[in-house]
């Protein structure tokens, strides 16, 4: 059976998913190798920085076989030296004869280069295919690469009425077990994890991704001070101007950056305009405006006009919860 280019080009997509916590800073890239017949013979993805790349990978495990094969790979293949070898040589010397792209690098150090090389030594190269998918699966590396900051995603869990916290202060649990574990593994999808003070005092959370067995630890960042017997020691202090404290996160490679904090926090990034993306878990549950702390409660809209518009990217059942992707 033969593959469409896009078929292959998910399943490659699927392929850099399992780097997904491995990679960063490096982006989480997905590769085949499929034989001139047509046959997958070897799929690869990022290692742990200074380990293999994605093409890499999926050459070493198709050995001879990758000689006159077509790599299908989400990101365009690097062809500068960094912790590793560039990957187009690796990918020449194997002797592959087309290589299909899903979308180029950023990379000021690769952006367009890599394609450039591959095709001046005779390999066919197809750029573009599936390409919206890569770009919204490497939509943090390819916003840091742009920006040199981390893309900022802001989580929530309310009930349905937008309520985090009831009349006597206590928020846990808004949601079920199944939408708490889905948030650890945003956790764990990001590399630093930022509340204010004011949740630490009151939540004392430790702000670790608890994965079945495995416990990855995020940068745990706090504006403003963590008390000394904090939980979520040790972690990054910081004040100031929040553009300002995006531009040192990104500075310490930091892709991704989970804001978790109340009310006054996630509205402050919001009114700033520096959020990405808004993932909101929503419990069927209503609590009411008497007493209570609604999530964006500090947020203020004067008119219709400044309505804070966003696009609706996903909608999916996680347990009794909701789960609401938002792109602003």
């Amino acid at each position: 059976m033969r593959f469409a280019p896009s078929e292959l080009m998910t399943m490659a997509i699927a392929a850099g998913e399992k780097a997904r916590f491995l990679a960063p800073p490096n982006p989480w890239v997905g590769a085949l190798v499929v034989s001139a017949a047509g046959v997958i013979v070897a799929e690869g993805h990022t290692q742990v920085p200074g380990e293999s790349h994605a093409e890499v990978e999926a050459l070493r495990r198709a050995g001879d076989a990758a000689r006159g094969a077509t790599m299908v790979v989400t990101l365009e293949p690097c062809c500068h030296v960094g912790r590793t070898g560039p990957c187009v040589e690796a990918i020449i010397a194997a002797g592959v004869a087309r290589v299909i792209v899903g979308t180029l690098d950023p990379d000021s150090r690769a952006s367009g280069q890599g394609i450039e090389r591959l095709r001046a030594a005779g390999v066919e190269v197809e750029v573009g295919v599936e390409g919206d998918l890569v770009r919204a699966q490497l939509a943090s590396y390819i916003w840091h690469r742009v920006t040199g900051r981390p893309y900022v995603v802001v989580k929530f869990a309310s009930t349905l009425d937008g309520i985090v916290a009831m009349a006597d202060g206590s928020s846990q649990w808004i949601t079920g077990p199944e939408a708490r574990r889905d948030a650890h593994v945003l956790r764990a999808q990001s590399q630093a994890v930022l509340v204010g003070a004011g949740t630490v005092r009151s939540d004392d959370p430790s702000l670790t991704a608890r994965l079945d067995d495995i416990v990855v630890e995020p940068l745990r960042v706090v504006l403003g001070r963590a008390p000394e017997e904090a939980k979520v020691r040790p972690c990054l202090e910081m004040s100031g101007d929040l553009g300002h404290v995006l531009d040192e996160l990104g500075g310490l490679d930091v892709l991704q950056l989970l804001v978790e904090g109340g009310p006054t926090t996630t509205s402050a990034f919001i009114a700033a305009g520096l959020v990405n993306h808004v993932v909101w878990y929503q419990a069927p549950a209503f609590a009411g405006a008497q007493g209570t702390r609604g999530a964006l409660q500090l947020l203020q809209t004067p008119t219709i006009d400044a309505l804070r518009r966003g696009r609706v990217v996903d909608v999916r059942r996680i347990g009794e919860d909701i789960r609401i992707d938002v792109e602003v």
